[in-house]
């Protein structure tokens, strides 16, 4: 035959005490995805919402469709926005992305 029989060694025991030490990296890399990824995100969508519950009429927003617009009316769940003079959209809050300086559309509008 030209395969020798193969005989498994036993496994050397780890340490007693290195579990915790195991886990450190794992904890690290935790707490990395916490402070960069989840904290600043959460914090985003805590302004974001707090932005969308102060709305009122007269404010300058943009859509994340790239509308700009002022808002007309808010009711519940939608917003009724002026885009050009006697033009009015309905969308819904959740669409409004960014809250504009008050005279950004009187700027635009002159270039």
């Amino acid at each position: 035959m030209l395969i020798n029989e193969a005989f498994a060694q036993a496994a050397a025991s780890a340490p007693t005490g290195a579990d915790f030490m195991s886990l450190l990296p794992l904890i690290g890399i935790f707490a990395v995805f916490y402070l960069l990824l989840i904290r600043p995100q959460a914090k985003r969508a805590k302004e974001q919402k707090l932005m969308i519950e102060a709305l009122q009429k007269g404010d300058e927003v943009a859509t994340t469709g790239g509308q700009l617009g002022r808002v007309s009316k808010v009711s519940g769940n939608y917003v009724i926005l002026q885009i050009a003079e006697n033009v009015q959209i309905v969308i819904q809050k959740a669409a409004i992305q960014t809250l504009l300086p008050k005279g950004t559309l009187n700027s635009i509008e002159k270039e």
